[in-house]
């Protein structure tokens, strides 16, 4: 990778989602499962479901300035996911399925907070945001099974019936960032 591009870590839910669209997104050039700001070193993922380890499900996005900028990333992920359910995504509840944005540089911090203060500001949602903005720390990859799971297990229940409107949803809204 070269020095022109930046890594973001997003914890919107399940991970299974969130990496199901980043990987269609154009100027995003690599999607990895895994889990941060916990405190356990190096967490399973058992560990990190039992909501003990303070680990989120994130996904890591080294991405292209040129092509997508961290406020369109943060656009994206503000669609895919609700940010005003505390430790919960739809079904998925616990901590480990917080709203994060974890940042890698100031400037991704400041944009971050810009993107939730003009939403909050806007009214587009009826209850606060509760995403949390922290740099990115204790981060290690999901297991292998984890990484590329829907495009791997496309029929696969949970991936049918939560990952699948999801990517839609991106498809729908942003279809000029998606991948050609």
């Amino acid at each position: 990778m070269s020095s022109a591009t930046e890594t973001i870590t997003l914890g919107g839910g399940c991970f299974w989602c969130t990496e199901a669209v980043y990987v269609q997104v154009r100027g995003v050039l690599d999607v990895e499962s895994g889990y941060s700001n916990g405190h356990l070193q190096h967490p399973s993922y058992e560990q990190v479901c039992t909501g003990t380890t303070g680990h989120n499900e994130v996904v890591k996005l080294v991405y292209d300035p040129a092509q997508i900028s961290t406020r369109e990333v943060l656009e994206i992920f503000f669609v895919i996911h609700d940010p005003t359910t505390l430790n919960r995504q739809g079904n998925d509840v616990g901590t480990q399925y917080r709203s994060g944005i974890y940042f890698s540089t100031p400037e991704q911090q400041a944009v971050a907070q810009a993107v939730i203060a003009e939403m909050a500001a806007s009214g587009v949602y009826s209850h606060p945001i509760v995403t949390e903005v922290l740099p990115l720390s204790n981060y290690w990859p999901a297991e292998d099974y984890h990484q590329d799971f829907f495009a791997r297990n496309p029929h696969q229940g949970y991936c049918m019936a939560v990952a699948a409107p999801k990517v839609a949803k991106f498809r729908k809204t942003f279809a000029r960032l998606q991948k050609t």
